[in-house]
């Protein structure tokens, strides 16, 4: 097995901008970014970009993936709000990053270097993050009784796909759905 070298400071730093350029252009372009402008952004070479992550797919598994870890860790970092306001507004964040990252899933899914839905998609980690906020609510009355976690998974993922490029719309018509839930 070959050992990966760890990165030096200002190595790790031009990984972290490439990452923080990539999701900011994903976010507003789609999954079809131009690599020219993420390296430009991040402020550095393409050669540089190239070689943190050697192909588009290895920088929007990144990308994705970087996006799931901070949407689990806001789960459990919301304290001092209401139940449901800390359910309605990580559910707000997800269906919207769901429909901003236009096509981000599909390009990972398909195609000659497609990952199984289980390796990308992080939809476990989600789903133990939002049960840990329905749990909360639910134990406080504040959600109706039958609302379950793979209910709301269900309905913020729908709501992004049918609002994929229109986050607004998505976070509005959620924010309509989640006023039938709560007590």
């Amino acid at each position: 097995m070959e050992r990966v070298k760890p990165l030096r400071a200002d190595g790790q730093r031009n990984r972290e901008r490439i990452a923080t350029a990539a999701a900011e252009l994903v976010a507003r372009d789609g999954a079809q970014a131009s690599l020219e402008e993420i390296a430009r952004r991040a402020g550095v070479g393409s050669a540089t970009l190239h070689r943190h992550f050697p192909s588009r797919q290895s920088l929007l598994e990144t990308v994705f993936r970087d996006g799931i870890a901070q949407l689990c860790a806001r789960a459990a970092a919301q304290p001092g709000k209401a139940p449901a306001d800390e359910l309605a507004a990580w559910l707000e964040e997800a269906t919207v990053y769901t429909a901003t990252h236009r096509g981000l899933a599909e390009v990972l899914l398909t195609g000659p270097d497609a990952l199984k839905a289980e390796e990308i998609c992080g939809s476990d980690r989600l789903r133990d993050a939002l049960n840990v906020l329905v749990e909360r609510a639910s134990s406080m009355g504040a959600i109706q009784a039958g609302a379950t976690t793979e209910d709301l998974m269900m309905l913020a993922n729908a709501i992004a796909i049918a609002n994929e490029d229109d986050p607004v719309t998505a976070r509005r018509v959620l924010r309509l759905a989640l006023a039938g839930i709560r007590r």
